[in-house]
């Protein structure tokens, strides 16, 4: 199982170890990552999903995980909340932002 948050793609990264006398060795800084149970409004069901904490916070603060993932960029998803995104995508409908008018500065 590959050590990458499902939908934030946060992975490991690579740094190093310092010593008290400085000597340097390589060392890996592996993602908080837990299996979540989210439950998604559009489609009726729980979705048991691999993230990282920092994840949990996004998708709670976004208003759950249909909203997170209506708004996140499909390159950052794995293939598995793709197909969760498609399948709220078409279960959801179209919302469509309209746009205020500028204001206008008042003549004096």
């Amino acid at each position: 199982m590959s050590r990458r948050c499902e939908l934030t793609a946060k992975g490991p990264q690579v740094g190093h170890t310092v010593s008290h006398s400085n000597i340097k060795t390589k060392r890996r800084f592996l993602p908080n990552l837990c299996n979540v149970t989210f439950i998604s409004d559009a489609l009726g069901r729980n979705v048991r999903l691999r993230v990282s904490t920092n994840a949990i916070k996004s998708v709670d603060h976004r208003g759950g995980l249909d909203a997170f993932l209506i708004k996140a960029k499909a390159d950052v998803l794995s293939p598995r909340a793709l197909e969760l995104k498609r399948a709220i995508e078409k279960k959801l409908p179209k919302v469509e932002f309209v746009k205020k008018p500028a204001k206008t500065a008042k003549a004096s």
